[in-house]
């Protein structure tokens, strides 16, 4: 199933633009944002993601809005639909390197990013925007 659907791409967009701007200007009026924007900025961003690097190798999940899976790889077994690698961020720290406010390097230095398996680094797919 999408992360987003079709219809809901420029609501996605301007969810994004609008946790950006007030992010940009202050971190934490971005959490005064409600739950439904924050949701969609976060499954724009990972529909954003998924068509940059498509694939099923590697779930990346910002709980609890969404999780897709991307590039090219071994993929899960048919008994087991978690693919051998997976990344978890919360939605802030997701936003942030999705729209370049952060670098992973930083993030996970901070300890904000689970990540296991072999290809446990988007570095090189962000920012998004």
């Amino acid at each position: 199933m999408a992360v987003i659907h079709d219809r809901d791409l420029e609501c996605g967009r301007e969810s994004f633009n609008q946790w950006r701007t007030l992010a940009e200007t202050d971190e934490k009026a971005s959490e005064s944002l409600d739950r439904s924007t924050v949701a969609m900025a976060v499954r724009y961003s990972l529909r954003l993601l998924e068509m940059k690097a498509p694939g099923g190798a590697v779930e990346v999940r910002v709980a609890p809005w969404g999780a897709v899976k991307i590039l090219d790889g071994p993929r899960s077994d048919p008994h087991n639909l978690t693919p051998p690698d997976v990344i978890e961020l919360d939605p802030t720290t997701w936003l942030r390197l999705a729209s370049g406010m952060t670098r992973w390097d930083d993030e996970r230095r901070r300890g904000a990013i689970a990540a296991m398996g072999e290809r446990d680094d988007l570095s090189a797919l962000l920012p998004l925007v």
